[in-house]
């Protein structure tokens, strides 16, 4: 099964750490965000990967290009630049990277790279979100359902606390930052190969609006409830606590 993530977004609200660099190459722990997202699927088995490139592709394209010296004891030649890595330290992913427009929205993204796809089924995720998300029982509830879509849903804390008060003013109850009702899309998708009618090339066609919409009208769409950690990188705020995470041996994802 093949994952699509995506990584064409400017990441404008991160623009402290994207201004030379697309946000899934923002590093958490000395490797960027996106590696950490593959190593999840990695973990289970997944590691066919296609990439929709976009804003500054071309320094994901170097480094996965560069990715198996980066990381080996290598001598070269320099007269005759013949290369003798000692020992390798790669990964066994493959990994398609597709030049997809600067500007495209998600949907025409996965319309675009449609043809590395195939006529099977595939995964999706957002390339700045991280979780502990137990990717077999996603794939489980998926084939349960026969739905053409599924994505994952996590309850998310709100950003400010809540009193509730009697009629006189006088205070009933306080919630700092309580666990919201509502569930919230992290991505984390599985679509039928039949999904990819509902999309098209057009740059304006946007994965969220028109096609999930229609596709939850139809009955086609079907949530898979996650409990436990996930976490975007959307603010510097947020790359700022996956940081902290990592440097006290707290990160989750990666357990």
């Amino acid at each position: 099964m093949k994952v699509i993530i995506f990584c064409g977004g400017k990441g404008t609200r991160l623009r402290e750490e994207t201004e030379f660099k697309p946000k899934p190459m923002v590093e958490v722990g000395g490797r960027p965000i996106m590696w950490h997202i593959m190593q999840r699927y990695a973990r289970y088995g997944i590691k066919d990967f296609v990439l929709p490139l976009g804003y500054k592709g071309e320094v994901i394209k170097q480094y996965f290009h560069d990715y198996k010296i980066r990381n080996s004891d290598f001598t070269i030649d320099m007269a005759s630049g013949a290369l003798d890595i000692h020992e390798s330290k790669g990964i066994d992913w493959r990994v398609t990277l597709c030049d997809t427009g600067e500007d495209t929205e998600k949907g025409a993204r996965i319309k675009r790279v449609a043809k590395y796809i195939g006529n099977e089924p595939f995964m999706a995720t957002y390339g700045d979100g991280v979780a502990d998300i137990d990717i077999d029982a996603l794939l489980k509830f998926h084939k349960s359902h026969g739905k053409l879509g599924t994505f994952t849903g996590v309850r998310m804390p709100s950003r400010f606390g809540t009193v509730s008060t009697g009629p006189e003013g006088e205070v009933l109850g306080w919630q700092e930052k309580p666990i919201l009702n509502q569930f919230t899309n992290c991505g984390f998708f599985v679509f039928e190969p039949e999904f990819l009618e509902y999309l098209d090339e057009d740059p304006s066609c946007d994965l969220e609006k028109e096609p999930l919409e229609r596709l939850a009208s139809q009955g086609q769409l079907a949530m898979y409830r996650h409990e436990g950690f996930w976490q975007c990188m959307d603010t510097l705020r947020d790359y700022q606590l996956l940081s902290s995470m990592w440097e006290k041996g707290n990160a989750p994802w990666m357990k």
